[in-house]
């Protein structure tokens, strides 16, 4: 899934991304691949960190590479995971902030937030 300007990301494509946020195993694997930074984990190094293995976390990557959110490679043996939700998060943020305040009446309360 690819993300544009906050401007341009649409209803579907946000509740999309924020849906395969809503699973604590989800955020729990998304948060830890964020901590390890661009080099990322494996998918075992993964598991055990987060305690979500076998079938489980690989569905959970699943939806989460489907959001946008996390990347999958090869490397040798293994499977690297890495986060890529920098961008997306804060375009999701953006996202919420400028439609909630769209009418507002009092825009400076959406300012401080932005």
């Amino acid at each position: 899934m690819k993300f544009y300007g906050s401007s341009d990301l649409s209803l579907e494509i946000a509740a999309s991304v924020f849906a395969a946020l809503g699973s604590e195993q989800r955020l729990s694997v998304l948060r830890c691949l964020v901590r390890a930074g661009d080099s990322g984990l494996s998918i075992g190094k993964l598991g055990e960190r987060t305690g979500v293995t076998g079938s489980t976390l690989t569905h959970h990557m699943k939806i989460l590479t489907h959001a946008g959110l996390v990347t999958q490679k090869k490397q040798g043996r293994s499977i690297i995971c890495a986060a890529l939700a920098y961008d997306a998060v804060r375009q999701l943020s953006d996202f919420l902030l400028l439609e909630c305040c769209a009418d507002s009446s009092q825009p400076d309360t959406c300012d401080e937030h932005g």
